[in-house]
C-alpha cells in the first residue's frame, strides 16, 4: 500500500521539476545560445602568427548557462542587453521590405541615457546629411552583414559597427595600419584566417572580413563574461586593456559596468557612438535624419574565377562601372585577380549571369591587357612604370626580372591592369602616380622619406599601413606623381 504522504511528496517533486523545466525554457529560449571562441585572444594589434586559422567555437551546456544567471533579468543585465527585445521574430511572419525595419527589430543592447551617448547623439544629429551619406555607403554591404549577424543570433547593433570603424568604406586605412570595413590590424587579420600578400588583402574582402569580425566579437563576448559592451570595447582597444580596467574597478569597488571602467579616450567614445547610431536608426524622425532606402534583399552574389583576369575586363564583362566593381572587390591590390589559384569575386546579382557567360566565351589570351615596350637608351624601370602608370613590381613580375637591370632593345610586356590599382591607391584627383619600392636605410624617418619623394607622411602611412615607426631594411611603397623628381 502506498504511503499518502510519500505520494504527495513525489507529486510535489514532479510538479517542481516540471515548473523548473518550464522556467528554464521561459528564461533561456529567448536568449541566443552563448558561443565563444576558445582560440581567440589579445588586442587587435597582437603579433599572432597563424596564416590560416579557423576559429573553434564551443557551446556551453545547461549547467554552464545556469551557473551564469539565475533569472532572465540577471542574464540580460550582465550582457548589457535589454530584456524587452529578446523575443525572437516568429519564422514566417511579416518580412519587411525595408532593411532598416529589419535591423531595428533585431536591436538588443540596452539603451541608456548616459552623457557620453547623449554627446554622440548630439554630434550626429547636428550633421544629418553626413549621417545619411555614411549610411548610404552601407547599401552594397548591409544586407549581407545583417544576414550573418542574424544567423549567429547576435544583436543587430553589431551590423552597424562598420559605420563606426570605417564609415562603411571598404578601402579605409587607419594611421596605425588597420584596413577594411572592419578595420583589422595585419596580425589580427592573419590570426583570423585573412590572407594578406602583395596581390590580395583579405582584410578588405567584404565577406571574409565580416565572417572574421563576427568570429572575433563572439570570442570576445564569451571571454568577457558575455557582456557585449565589454566585448565592443575590447574590439577597439584589446581584451587585455579591458580586463585590466575591470581588475582596477574591482579593486576600487567601483563596479564593472562599461560606464565605470577607466578606458582609453577613444574607447570611451567608441561604444557610445555605436549606441547613438543605433538609436538614430531606431527612430530617425526623432533625430531629424532621413535614412537612405535600402531594400531587404541581397545586393550581390559571388562567383569563382580561376586564373588571372584584369579587374577592368571583369567589370566590362559584368556590365558595371569599374568604380562599382572595385567597391565590391577591394581586396585585389594589383589591378587583377591573381593567376595562381581560384578567387571569389562579388557582383550585383542582376549582373552575375552576364559576367559568367562573358567570361566563358572570352579567350584566355584576352583576359589580360598588355602593351609591348622596347627599351631605349636612358630607360629605367621607374621611368617606364611612370610612363604606363603602373608599378615597377608589376613590370618585374610580368617579365621575370630580378632587380632593376634592363638592356637597350629589350622587349618588355607591360601589364596595363596596374593602372587600376595605382589610381585607386594614390587617392589623388591630380596627376596619375607610379608605384616604386623604397628600402628604409639607417637614419631614415617617415619625415625624411616623405620629403625625398615630395609626398606627405599621412600618404606614406596609408600606402604602407604603418604607424609612427619604421626600421632599416623595411620596404615601403611610394606612389610618385608624374611631376615628382
Amino acid at each position: 500500500m502506498k504511503n499518502p504522504s510519500s505520494g504527495k511528496k513525489s507529486r510535489l517533486d514532479s510538479d517542481q521539476s516540471r515548473l523548473a523545466g518550464q522556467r528554464y525554457q521561459r528564461i533561456f529560449r529567448p536568449l541566443s545560445v552563448l558561443v565563444f571562441s576558445i582560440l581567440l585572444g589579445g588586442c587587435l594589434s597582437l603579433p599572432l602568427e597563424p596564416e590560416e586559422h579557423e576559429v573553434a567555437l564551443s557551446v556551453p551546456d545547461r549547467a554552464e548557462i545556469e551557473s551564469h544567471a539565475t533569472s532572465a533579468e540577471e542574464a540580460t543585465a550582465a550582457a548589457g542587453m535589454s530584456p524587452a527585445k529578446l523575443e525572437p521574430e516568429t519564422q514566417g511572419e511579416h518580412r519587411p521590405s525595408d532593411l532598416w525595419e529589419r535591423v531595428r527589430t533585431g536591436f538588443r543592447l540596452e539603451q541608456v541615457d548616459h552623457p557620453r551617448v547623449l554627446k554622440e547623439l548630439d554630434r550626429l544629429r547636428r550633421h544629418p546629411n553626413a549621417v545619411r551619406a555614411l549610411l548610404k555607403r552601407s547599401t552594397p554591404f548591409l544586407h549581407h552583414i545583417v544576414e550573418k549577424v542574424e544567423q549567429r543570433d547576435l544583436p543587430l547593433e553589431l551590423a552597424l559597427l562598420p559605420a563606426v570603424e570605417s564609415g562603411f568604406r571598404p578601402f579605409a586605412h587607419s594611421a596605425n595600419g588597420a584596413a577594411g570595413l572592419w578595420q583589422f590590424m595585419p596580425a589580427t587579420g592573419r590570426m583570423l584566417g585573412l590572407e594578406q600578400n602583395r596581390h590580395y588583402d583579405g582584410r578588405r574582402d567584404v565577406t571574409r572580413s565580416t565572417r572574421a569580425a563576427l568570429d572575433y566579437l563572439t570570442g570576445l563576448h564569451g571571454r568577457l563574461d558575455d557582456n557585449w559592451l565589454h566585448a565592443l570595447a575590447a574590439y577597439n582597444c584589446g581584451i587585455g586593456t579591458v580586463r585590466r580596467a575591470i581588475r582596477r574597478a574591482n579593486t576600487r569597488k567601483h563596479g564593472t559596468s562599461y560606464w565605470k571602467l577607466d578606458l582609453p579616450a577613444e574607447t570611451d567614445a567608441y561604444v557610445p557612438r555605436l549606441l547613438a547610431m543605433a538609436r538614430i536608426v531606431a527612430d530617425p524622425e526623432r533625430y531629424g535624419v532621413e535614412l537612405p532606402e535600402v531594400a531587404n534583399e541581397a545586393y550581390f552574389d559571388a562567383t569563382t574565377v580561376q586564373g588571372a583576369l584584369d579587374l577592368e575586363i571583369a567589370a566590362e564583362l559584368a556590365g558595371v562601372s569599374l568604380k562599382e566593381f572595385l567597391v565590391l572587390n577591394p581586396a585585389y591590390r594589383e589591378g587583377a585577380i591573381p593567376a595562381r589559384r581560384s578567387y571569389k569575386i562579388l557582383l550585383p546579382k542582376k549582373h552575375l549571369l552576364a559576367f559568367e557567360q562573358g567570361l566563358a566565351e572570352l579567350p584566355r589570351d584576352q583576359r589580360r591587357r598588355t602593351a609591348n615596350h622596347r627599351v631605349r637608351a636612358g630607360d629605367t624601370l621607374i621611368a617606364i612604370a611612370r610612363r604606363y602608370q603602373i608599378s615597377v613590381d608589376a613590370i618585374r613580375e610580368a617579365n621575370g626580372i630580378q632587380g632593376h637591370h634592363i638592356r637597350v632593345d629589350q622587349r618588355l610586356r607591360i601589364p596595363l591592369a596596374g593602372r587600376t590599382t595605382v589610381a585607386l591607391a594614390s587617392r589623388s584627383r591630380g596627376a596619375p602616380r607610379s608605384k616604386v619600392r623604397y628600402e628604409v636605410r639607417k637614419g631614415d624617418s617617415l619625415y625624411t622619406i616623405a620629403r625625398q619623394f615630395s609626398v606627405s607622411i599621412a600618404q606614406l602611412k596609408r600606402w604602407n599601413e604603418v604607424g609612427r615607426y619604421i626600421r632599416p631594411g623595411q620596404e615601403l611603397t611610394v606612389y610618385l606623381s608624374s611631376s615628382a623628381g
